[in-house]
């Protein structure tokens, strides 16, 4: 297997959080790779996989397309590397996203993931809360979920396979090599999706 090399999509957002816990499940799955943080797109030409993570996806947006990074991210995903959206990030993957406050907000989107998004389906940041997760399809039984100002999925493609729902709401999916949560995996002790994320990119590599 060769040296894999991860990137964490550093424009704003939890992106410590996330370097850490890759790191420590490449060292605990004794992957052989590296993480880096990028926001140029030399940088994301070089990557294997992508963790875009959480903060405010309308930024995150803009802040990439500035750079050309957008297209690039874009390029990448659709020719196969694994990407990991985390809550803003799983709005920026999306097709379609809608805020339940105030409607269809304008902002670039990846459009790479085929589901349709609520945002702030759970509420504000006053609302923000913890709840277990199961996410069984990809070997998770349980899993402690924190939720900040978090979206939902309201609409599946037909290839997108659900992993968690939480008050029947679609808080986890999976299509392909696109994996994106609702919640921030990344503020818990718990690396098993983060796991998860760094073997898909292994076995794609």
């Amino acid at each position: 297997m060769s040296k894999i090399q991860i990137g964490i999509l550093a424009v704003q957002g939890d992106v410590t959080e996330n370097f850490l816990a890759t790191m420590a499940s490449m060292s605990e799955l004794g992957i052989d790779g590296t993480v880096v943080q990028v926001k140029t797109i030399e940088q994301i030409s070089e990557l294997d996989g992508l963790i875009i993570p959480g903060g405010e996806s309308t930024v995150i947006g803009q802040m990439s397309l500035v750079n050309g990074g957008l297209k690039k991210i874009k390029e990448k995903i659709e020719s196969g590397m694994p990407v990991f959206g985390i809550c803003a990030g799983m709005i920026f993957l999306s097709k379609n996203s809608k805020d339940k406050v105030v409607g269809k907000v304008e902002q670039p989107l990846l459009d790479v993931l085929d589901v349709k998004i609520e945002r702030n389906s759970f509420g504000r940041q006053k609302d923000s809360f913890e709840a277990n997760i199961s996410m069984d399809p990809v070997g998770i039984s349980s899993f402690n979920g924190v939720f900040i100002r978090a979206p939902s999925v309201s609409e599946t493609g037909s290839d997108v396979e659900i992993l968690a729902k939480f008050n029947e709401k679609i808080v986890a999916v999976k299509q392909g090599n696109i994996l994106a949560t609702a919640f921030h995996p990344e503020l818990t002790r718990d690396i098993s999706l983060h796991k998860s994320f760094v073997k898909l990119v292994d076995n794609l590599n």
